[in-house]
């Protein structure tokens, strides 16, 4: 299988990603990993690309993130010790040597450079938003014991941190209110803030890329057994479908920048 994979029509100015959805390990990844296959899947985000599977315009990573994190800087993308991914011992060999640390690397510049080429295109266009979603378990302390806090975990976490918000606040605004709208309980970085994708897409479009991270809480699922509640996944998609058409709207109705002011934002 591919690592990664770009999918449905890219011709619109908006699209979902789901970087942390992967499970799949390169052989000698597999072999050098110490990590119970169950304490991984608790830790990437399964279903998130289902969550984003009615959108037309769609990028789905099938690795998974404890083969090289896509959501972290090229120097902390590969998971170093247990202090970088939640106290987990990862490597039979203590750190991951030389060569295949080097691959991993490989794999990351790959997806940067591939995701270039196709949001290149989307900015040439005009300005375009990024659905980037995650998931987050909210069971840490165990299977059988109660729910964290509603106090603290929101069922939608929305990450904005890193938009321009004098240029996109409209944008931001139309996803939060649809999702309300939808009965959604939405908070602004509750539990995360927006990392590596995010300020890769706003350094390298500025005013003209918005990408929003949706971390919606493990309710579609149960976070320990790994099973799905397909119901509620195909609400979830919906849900981000009726976003996504407010969201283009709002786009639709931003004003144009002049060449001084693109030459600007990116001096």
């Amino acid at each position: 299988m591919l690592p990664y994979e770009f999918l449905g029509d890219w011709s619109g100015q908006l699209v979902t990603t789901s970087i942390h959805a992967g499970h799949d390990l390169r052989p000698e990844i597999a072999d050098l990993m110490i990590l119970d296959e169950e304490d991984r899947l608790r830790e990437e985000d399964p279903f998130t690309d289902a969550i984003g599977s009615l959108m037309p315009a769609r990028l789905m990573v099938h690795r998974s993130r404890f083969e090289a994190d896509l959501n972290r800087s090229r120097d902390m993308a590969v998971y170093a010790g247990p202090q970088y991914c939640w106290g987990f011992n990862v490597w039979s060999t203590g750190g991951l040597p030389a060569g295949p640390l080097a691959r991993s690397l490989e794999y990351w510049d790959a997806f940067y450079a591939d995701l270039a080429v196709r949001l290149d295109e989307l900015a040439a266009r005009g300005p375009f938003v990024i659905f980037d979603i995650h998931s987050y378990n909210h069971r840490r302390p165990g299977p059988d014991q109660p729910d964290e806090s509603w106090e603290k975990n929101p069922e939608l976490d929305l990450g904005t941190g890193m938009v321009d918000r004098e240029r996109f606040t409209p944008v931001i605004d139309a996803l939060r209110d649809s999702m309300s709208a939808q009965g959604f309980d939405v908070r602004d970085e509750v539990k995360f803030f927006p990392k590596q994708m995010s300020q890769w897409v706003h350094n390298r479009y500025p005013g003209t890329g918005c990408v929003m991270t949706l971390e919606f809480k493990k309710t579609f699922m149960d976070e320990w057994t790994g099973l799905p509640d397909p119901d509620r996944l195909n609400e979830l998609a919906q849900s981000v479908v009726t976003a996504g058409d407010a969201v283009l709207a709002a786009l639709a109705d931003l004003p144009a920048l002049a060449v001084e002011d693109l030459e600007a934002l990116a001096s």
